[in-house]
């Protein structure tokens, strides 16, 4: 079975089922084991002279054993490999998350405040109304990159081996990629292999957001914006989700207490935002998913 005919599936899997916690009460969930690695890794090795170097070794070891996991479970057979490709795709779960604070929204801030702080890493304590939106759709594009587009790209090239090399990155990144005191050297390495992993994606998933809502025509500000971003790839899919919105997004927020000044993306669209607006950002994800999806179905049915 072809790798397309097995993502059309997956996608499809993981759209109907996304992430049952029934399952995941009795077995560790791939995700939780890729971070067991990589907190064993932080625990033994990001310690006393040489962390850069340390965390070069440490990555490069979680790619290599990520990758062989990988080839190992696609030697199981095309079934196992289903399994394995829709477990580690996240649009159902996405998509769930992010409703879940539209929906927390139209019943209070207090709720809402409790729902977004699920999925941002933000002090959520204090948010207003369309702070807590714009969280939710920035979370909603940068994650639907990363967490749906970027491992369907990276199985397409790679199979499950490079799909298990992107995740066991993106999970070191999301765990030791911070410019803290003590990351900033141990989590070098899985930093910058998560932006290079990510650079093609990010843009990809802006340039498709942008089609599927006549924007493409805005592109060169798409560009500028998303530049003007703290990361190097976030800022593409939250920039073209701002323009096709209409909103701006980004902006000033705290971390553990301290307000940071960033800039907004697309910093002339409306700011007073809710959740209709969250519910179009669902909408328009969904429309970059079965566009997705459209083209992989298509290459199954001719292979057959």
């Amino acid at each position: 079975m072809t790798h397309a005919t097995i993502l059309a599936l997956a996608m499809a899997l993981d759209a109907l089922l996304g992430d049952p916690p029934w399952l995941w009460r009795k077995l560790p969930h791939p995700a939780v084991l890729m971070g067991r690695a990589v907190a064993f890794c932080d625990q033994r090795l990001n310690r006393g002279a040489g962390r850069r170097l340390k965390g070069i070794a440490a990555m490069a070891a979680l790619a290599l054993g990520a990758g062989l996991a990988g080839a190992a479970l696609a030697w199981l057979g095309w079934l196992a490999e289903l399994a394995v490709v829709s477990v580690l795709l996240a649009h159902g779960s996405l998509i769930a998350h992010v409703r879940a604070v539209a929906d927390a929204l139209r019943r209070s801030p207090g709720d809402a405040r409790q729902a977004v702080a699920q999925i941002v890493g933000r002090d959520t304590t204090a948010m207003t109304r369309p702070e807590i939106a714009r969280a939710a759709i920035e979370s909603a594009a940068e994650n639907f990159s990363d967490g749906v587009l970027a491992p369907a790209l990276w199985y397409l090239l790679g199979g499950l081996p490079g799909l298990m090399l992107y995740k066991i990155t993106n999970t070191a990144d999301s765990m030791i990629g911070y410019r803290t005191e003590r990351h900033r050297a141990f989590g070098w390495a899985a930093a910058r292999l998560d932006d290079l992993l990510n650079l093609v994606p990010a843009r990809l998933t802006a340039a498709l957001i942008a089609a599927l809502t006549g924007r493409l025509g805005a592109w060169r500000q798409i560009a500028t914006d998303a530049r003007r971003h703290r990361s190097p790839n976030a800022g593409w899919p939250e920039a073209a989700m701002a323009r096709a919105l209409g909103i701006a997004l980004s902006g000033p927020r705290s971390y553990h207490g301290v307000r940071r000044a960033y800039p907004f993306v697309n910093e002339t669209g409306r700011i007073a935002i809710g959740a209709a607006e969250i519910d179009a950002a669902i909408a328009t994800l969904w429309r970059v998913w079965t566009m997705m999806l459209v083209p992989l179905a298509a290459a199954a049915l001719l292979a057959g």
